[in-house]
């Protein structure tokens, strides 16, 4: 079989896309960059140039690429158990599982393995709880959700979307859901006040694929008052913001307030296998027996021995407080850009989870012609709904490496600008 080696004017780069192309579906629609290496905050690609990476792949290398204290736990345990299923206990899963919660304090842990899992789960949890607990009539249990909501690619998931991209050719869709605007509590009351079938209101603290729409102050808490009042179960998506992505342990802390299910992801393996987890009380846990949820690598031996790691990683380096740190640095950088750049309608974020929204439409090609611009300076971010750049460095970028990146994302815009 012949070899891109045997051409010798298709570059390595070329040749992997060229393979994915040929031999992979058309979902997705990559920068053009093959990455062949990552360690911190940096990446490789396979000829060798480097990038800082501000992206995370969507926040989940928040511990910064091959962490050597979580690749080791996955090595040590690799070498001795990965998988047994949950026909039968194994000797990693109920220590993983007493760590997590103590880490974030509710009773019970359920893991699965993507993040969408982890949504599903909680939906699964609240129309239990909706008909054990709370005695809605079977079958007509509702949950609500904010539009510009993104918690995944299933069936269940896009029948909360607002997004044509993920809707469009993929009806029918679930029955039992109901849209109310983001950051609108009022609309929220008027819906729990009129309709008895609500068991669950998920959302987002802050909604990170419609580009880092940050609330308004007061927000999550009066979310809580909400559904406390009429006795609904307020989830809190925290796949993206939590595990120290905002500034906080969750973006919850920032109101101080705690839902009644917690949905993590990501970070939670600090980007080297899916791991997620829906996390309630006993209340909410125990409405599910056995045999009625679960996964076969939900909860693995590998998966525990990682997530202890990641989060003690975040917990020992004090991550949340450099991504407040340092998140703090990036927007004044960018607000002070904003003053001598008209293309940037406004800067955004709380932490290391940043955006700016380019003074243009949404179908302009604007934002992805800086972020080719950022790439060819060797910074790698993307555009999320068009006219808008997110920024989510790995936590553990240090001030100096900050400096370096700003000072590229202020060149790019400057140029573009026409201000060089």
């Amino acid at each position: 079989m012949k070899s891109y080696t045997d051409t010798p004017d298709i570059s390595a780069s070329q040749h992997a896309m060229d393979l994915e192309y040929r031999y992979g579906a058309h979902n997705y629609k990559p920068m053009p960059v093959v990455i062949g290496r990552g360690e911190g905050v940096f990446l490789w690609d396979v000829e060798g140039k480097r990038y800082f990476d501000f992206l995370s792949a969507y926040s989940a290398v928040s511990q910064g690429h091959c962490h050597p204290k979580i690749v080791d736990a996955m090595i040590s345990q690799a070498q001795k158990l990965t998988l047994t299923s949950r026909a039968f206990y194994n000797d990693r899963l109920g220590e993983c599982e007493k760590f997590l919660c103590e880490y974030f304090g509710y009773d019970k842990v359920l893991m699965m393995n993507s993040g969408v899992e982890g949504g599903e789960t909680a939906l699964k949890l609240t129309r239990k709880w909706a008909y054990k607990v709370k005695g809605i009539e079977p079958g007509k249990a509702k949950t609500v959700y904010a539009a510009g909501n993104f918690w995944g690619r299933t069936l269940a998931a896009i029948s909360s979307s607002t997004d044509p991209s993920s809707t469009d050719d993929y009806g029918p869709f679930l029955p039992g859901y109901e849209i109310i605007p983001y950051n609108d509590l009022n609309a929220l009351e008027s819906l729990l006040k009129s309709d008895a079938n609500i068991a669950g209101f998920m959302v987002e603290p802050i909604q990170g694929e419609a580009g880092v729409v940050v609330p308004e102050e007061g927000y999550l808490r009066g979310i809580r008052e909400l559904c406390t009042k009429y006795n609904v179960l307020f989830i809190a998506d925290e796949v993206q913001t939590g595990i120290g992505r905002t500034g906080k342990r969750l973006a919850c802390d920032w109101e101080g307030v705690k839902p009644d299910i917690l949905v993590l992801g990501k970070a939670l393996s600090g980007g080297t296998m899916p791991v997620s987890a829906a996390f309630a009380d006993d209340e909410v846990m125990l409405t599910i027996a056995p045999g009625e949820h679960g996964s076969t690598y939900g909860g693995n031996p590998l998966a525990c021995a990682v997530t202890i790691a990641a989060l003690q990683v975040v917990r020992d380096e004090n991550l949340a407080d450099n991504a407040e740190q340092m998140g703090r640095i990036f927007r004044r950088r960018m607000q002070e850009l904003q003053k001598q750049c008209s293309l940037i309608e406004s800067v955004r974020g709380r932490g290391l989870l940043n955006a700016i929204v380019i003074n243009d439409s949404e179908e302009s090609s604007t934002a992805m012609d800086l972020c080719y611009k950022m790439m060819e300076k060797g910074l790698l971010c993307k555009p999320t709904h068009g006219n808008k750049i997110r920024f989510a460095p790995p936590l553990v970028i240090n001030q100096s490496q900050m400096d370096d990146a700003c000072r590229i994302i202020e060149e790019v815009f400057l140029e573009m600008n026409g201000n060089l």
